[in-house]
């Protein structure tokens, strides 16, 4: 029988470090019996009541003679707190297999294992065992690791600035729009940022188009696509990418751009023979023309039925991911709301993604919907360019305090036109405007250029 609890109780009564107990994280779960339990529990009362000073070993073993005090205990806290809580892991598992009664209270406790085996489906069972799994790390996990000392610890942060440098820590992709780089220096990994636009109003396109642009730059891009079929997305892309080859030359109102293949022949199949033929040849050279990879998942495949937060984060370690696309966020698998408050669900959901943009070094958009304006249209019935502010985020508003940036969309399609307006800005560039030319059927949606769009929007912004 390991006797890590006894070591480690001994150690706080001669050190007198009951902070120890705090810093490594341990608590009464962790002893194995009652005995230990019980010594633990008196000597964080002891502590709390005479000034964060321990009893001596002579009152610890007084009031609790169910423990040995061990003297002289030499191995390290971080050593003892994780055999501790290893065997407490262990512990847990039999428990929840073999069933156990409760010393303390007598209460007996069935097998957990066995009726969830009996009780849930094959495919929830198996979320079942994952949820052990994260709770078997959580029990074992050992916060050993100091905080940063900002004036002694500079040796940390320039192994780091020269990793940036260098490229291997940190990436910054840049945007397909270049006023934004030059508002807030492009995309950073570790961060989220967050899309927001009314209904119907392209912020699926745009976002679509950064993840492209970091997918040509070099990235390997994940990207859900929680509302939309795959072939949906793919003729989008392929519609973007193909004007970004430039396979056709067209001209709107005057102006000649460079466009792809019409998105709604695509949709339809309804492409011209000649056309078609265009398509092929092209496909089978885009692997050359984008240097990373996009990985699609989209609401149509049959095998996507766990959208957890779990999920995506075993999608990111499994494709190596460094770019990653939530769209939207309404539609993940909510994570549970312990705050019992409304709304605590998505803002749990947001949190735990910013976090896991910052735990995977990945960059994160997430995409969210912006509340209806029926103030949009003036007195003439035409519908004005007004993307939506910050306070108009809606569902999941949590997603604003945890981005790094907010970018709200507006469009008018069938003036080609489009506008991104940066909301919240960490690094920069809050309340920046970026005029878009926006033709989406045609794969072309680009920052307009005032030289040469000027035919066409002399008057438009």
């Amino acid at each position: 029988m390991t006797i890590y609890g006894e070591q480690i109780l001994s150690k706080v009564i001669d050190t007198g470090d009951v902070n120890a107990l705090t810093r490594f994280g341990i608590t009464r779960k962790d002893f194995p019996t009652v005995g230990e339990r019980h010594a633990y529990d008196f000597v964080r009362s002891y502590a709390d009541a005479n000034g964060g000073r321990v009893p001596s070993y002579v009152t610890l073993t007084a009031e609790c003679s169910d423990i040995t005090y061990i003297p002289g205990v030499t191995d390290e806290f971080t050593y003892l707190a994780k055999g501790l809580k290893e065997s407490a892991a262990r512990r847990m598992v039999l428990e929840k297999i073999n069933g156990y009664v409760d010393e303390e209270t007598g209460r007996k406790y069935e097998s957990e294992f066995s009726s969830k085996f009996d009780e849930l489906s094959p495919e929830n069972f198996g979320n079942y065992l994952r949820e052990l799994a994260d709770s078997i790390t959580m029990r074992t996990s050992v916060r050993d690791q100091m905080a940063t000392d900002v004036k002694l610890d500079f040796e940390k942060f320039l192994t780091e600035y020269r990793a940036r440098k260098s490229g291997e820590s940190f990436r910054i992709w840049l945007s397909a729009f270049p006023y934004i780089n030059t508002q807030i220096g492009g995309y950073f990994s570790s961060n989220m940022y967050t899309w927001y636009a009314r209904s119907g109003r392209g912020k699926s396109v745009i976002v679509m188009v950064e993840a492209l642009e970091a997918a040509i730059q070099g990235a390997t891009v994940l990207v859900w696509a929680l509302e939309m079929s795959k072939y949906e997305w793919l003729a989008r892309a392929y519609s973007y990418l193909s004007a970004k080859s430039g396979v056709f030359n067209a001209n709107f109102d005057g102006v000649d751009y460079e466009a792809g293949f019409d998105n709604k022949a695509l949709l339809m199949g309804k492409l011209s023979e000649d056309f078609e033929a265009k398509l092929v040849e092209w496909l089978h050279g885009l692997n050359e023309a984008v240097a990373g990879r996009i990985i699609l998942r989209a609401t149509d495949d049959e095998d996507f039925r766990d959208k957890s937060i779990r999920q995506l984060e075993a999608d990111i370690l499994e494709t190596s991911a460094d770019v990653i696309v939530v769209d939207p966020i309404y539609y993940m698998d909510y994570e549970a709301n312990t705050s019992k408050t409304a709304g605590g669900d998505a803002a749990a959901t947001s949190k735990k993604l910013r976090l896991l943009s910052g735990r995977t070094k990945t960059t994160l958009h997430v995409i969210t919907q912006a509340d209806e304006n029926p103030s949009e249209k003036g007195d003439d019935g035409v519908r004005e360019m007004k993307p939506p502010k910050r306070a108009e985020i809606k569902k999941t508003k949590a997603v604003l305090e945890d981005a790094a940036n907010t970018f709200g969309i507006d469009t008018l399609a069938h003036e080609g036109r489009g506008v991104i307006e940066l909301g919240k800005g960490r690094n920069g560039g809050e309340d920046a405007r970026v005029e878009i030319v926006y033709l989406p059927n045609f794969g072309i949606v680009r920052e307009i250029q005032a030289s040469e769009d000027a035919g066409k929007f002399a008057s438009g912004f």
